[in-house]
């Protein structure tokens, strides 16, 4: 791999280390975070618009990308800003959020028929002790629902990562440009419903909260996963795929220097297994 390329995943898995805690200090500017996702979905679907031209895929594609665009654009979304807003903590939640690789695994082994090896098992299985590790920490114990929703943001962005093998044969900024009209379209209609007052929290949004919405959208949600699918056209996935076990890392120093957390011994201890063993998995063929 050359020296640009290296540069380029440091800077890809940074932007996605920042999506946390960009995402936490919108939520503390008291942007209701249903609203924050929609509009950040709505963002993406404007910036692809021009690469999407309004070519529908063939009829056969359209049940995969309509899950595809649920589960990415619209549930996962869901779960991480929930998740998000209910925790005090960012960074087990930074780790929580690991637990998609392990889910993917699972999920394609039962809808796939993707064989898992022996290796394989024996990581899941200590990539979900790392995560339960950190329901032992004291500072934690009020956190337990912010992990187990974004337990679930791990599980429907594993499922979205299934639906897309379904859809390899289709132009990825097409995808993500339908992806989040459904996010926008469905995480919209959410927010109208439960969190109410739309109109007037659209206007109170600050110029502060407006410019951390499009970094989350433009710099997180398109410019580091092109940039990603760019180096899996050049290097195998196995080469390019291990270098998402640095993102976690990158988000708890940036939850340090931003929030001034200071993960304790067992959230250190925790992180280090959840971190290890995806980085392990990521290297298994």
């Amino acid at each position: 791999m050359s020296k640009k390329h290296y540069i380029l995943l440091l800077l890809i898995t940074f932007l996605f280390g920042s999506a946390y805690p960009v995402q936490k200090l919108i939520f503390n500017q008291n942007v209701p975070p249903i609203l924050m996702g929609s509009l950040r979905m709505l963002i993406v679907f404007i910036c692809l618009i021009p690469f999407w031209k309004f070519k529908m895929p063939e009829k056969k594609y359209w049940l995969p990308l309509f899950f595809f665009s649920i589960c990415m654009g619209f549930m996962a979304n869901l779960f991480l800003t929930l998740s998000l807003k209910k925790a005090a903590i960012v960074s087990p939640i930074i780790i929580g959020s690991q637990l998609a690789i392990p889910f993917a695994i699972l999920l394609s082994s039962f809808f796939l028929k993707e064989k898992v090896s022996f290796r394989k098992w024996i990581l899941i299985f200590t990539s979900f002790i790392g995560v339960g590790i950190l329901a032992f920490d004291p500072l934690i114990k009020n956190e337990i629902f912010a992990l187990l929703l974004i337990s679930f943001m791990a599980f429907f962005y594993a499922s979205a990562q299934v639906f897309s093998r379904y859809l390899k044969e289709l132009d990825v900024t097409m995808t993500n440009c339908i992806m989040g009209l459904c996010g926008f379209f469905f995480l919209f209609i959410t927010s109208y419903i439960f969190e109410g007052n739309t109109l007037n929290n659209l206007i109170n949004i600050n110029f502060k909260s407006w410019l951390l919405i499009l970094h989350s959208a433009i710099f997180v949600s398109i410019a580091a996963h092109m940039s990603m699918f760019y180096l899996y056209k050049i290097y195998p996935v196995n080469k390019v795929f291990p270098f998402y076990a640095l993102f976690p890392i990158f988000g708890i120093l940036q939850t340090m220097v931003i929030f001034n957390e200071i993960p304790t011994l067992i959230v250190f201890l925790g992180a280090l297994i959840v971190i290890t063993s995806i980085y392990l998995l990521n290297k298994l063929d």
